[in-house]
């Protein structure tokens, strides 16, 4: 009897492996909203025939489910935002390499991992937004400038807790060294109007309601914040400008949302045909129209909002340095007393 059990056991265990292995659909964990990216998968769907199932959360939480699922957990594919995430998931040895030519020749070497262990899907950089009436541009320049005593309590920004500050300050590591950026920090840190607190939007709306000049925050956001259909936040966003530091040298901060395979996969090739979807000419100008990104993709005319604030030139560096540099920057955060 024990004998036809087990018998019975592995003939069912190989028969749901066949049928994930062989099933027409392919399962994602998305850290990005539903409504983000679920009209592409639509769209996926009803080109290939290919089912995705999806499942959003948090990025943190979305990385723990899949560590603690291990090889059990149903998911092909994840997606989440920021170099600096996607290199905490390759850390954790849930992501595997993607070997796509397809995927190489569409996304820039520097917004993907070397390795093939994820890839950019949408940009977006992260300038400074001055206070119309209030600033002249001709006074900002670059982010080092920041630190300067004319910016004494006229800037707000996140906390040191946010992944793109960390990942700004790596990319500063990266570019300038530890040394300098640390002493930078410092004095960026004792210009601060305020204690860091809430998200890219409520520094508009700080600086908006008077408590700073300039705030640092992501493109996305507060184009955003121009096209949505709350006043409020329209008549903030109109209220400031945006200014690209460092264009006479390394250029703009930027980042990625970006996605790995999981490493068991059990729907591969499917997988691999929904990471071709998403950088195709069709996906990539739907992230710039209704996301108000900027597309990884040359050749795809960004959003009239984000045409509006004109053409700017973008740091180079590799994103996956400023995963690696992530840990450096923490500390160094913590050091300059920024909370």
């Amino acid at each position: 009897m024990r004998i036809k059990i087990t018998m019975l056991m592995l003939l069912l265990s190989a028969s749901t492996h066949s049928s994930w292995a062989d099933s027409n659909e392919v399962n994602l964990y998305s850290a990005r909203k539903e409504a983000l990216i679920k009209p592409l998968l639509d769209e996926f769907t009803r080109e290939t025939g290919i089912k995705v199932n999806l499942v959003t959360g948090k990025a943190s939480a979305l990385l723990k489910r899949l560590v603690t699922e291990g090889r059990n957990t149903p998911a092909d594919l994840f997606i989440t935002t920021d170099a600096g995430r996607l290199h905490r998931a390759r850390e954790a040895g849930v992501l595997q390499p993607v070997s796509s030519q397809q995927l190489n020749s569409v996304v820039p070497a520097n917004l993907r991992d070397a390795d093939g262990y994820w890839y950019g899907l949408s940009q977006r950089a992260r300038p400074i937004f001055y206070v119309r009436g209030k600033v002249d541009p001709q006074q900002l320049s670059t982010y080092e400038a920041l630190a300067d005593s004319q910016w004494k309590g006229r800037i707000c920004i996140r906390s040191s807790g946010n992944i793109y500050n960390q990942s700004l300050v790596a990319s500063m590591i990266a570019n300038i060294g530890e040394m300098k950026t640390e002493a930078w920090a410092k004095a960026f840190v004792a210009n601060f109007a305020r204690p860091p607190k809430g998200g890219d939007k409520d520094q508009i709306k700080a600086a908006v309601a008077g408590l700073c000049d300039i705030a640092i925050a992501n493109t996305y956001y507060v184009a955003k914040m121009l096209t949505g259909k709350d006043q409020d936040l329209k008549k903030a966003a109109e209220a400031v400008a945006v200014f690209w530091p460092n264009q006479q040298d390394r250029g703009t901060h930027i980042n990625v949302s970006g996605i790995g395979m999981t490493s068991a996969a059990k729907n591969r090739e499917n997988a691999i045909k929904l990471m071709q979807s998403l950088v195709s000419e069709k996906a990539q100008q739907w992230y710039a129209e209704a996301n108000q990104e900027y597309p990884v993709r040359e050749g795809i005319p960004e959003s009239p909002t984000l045409q509006s604030w004109g053409e700017f030139k973008s740091d180079g560096v590799e994103l996956s340095k400023l995963g690696e540099l992530n840990a450096d920057a923490v500390r160094l955060m913590d050091r300059a007393g920024w909370k």
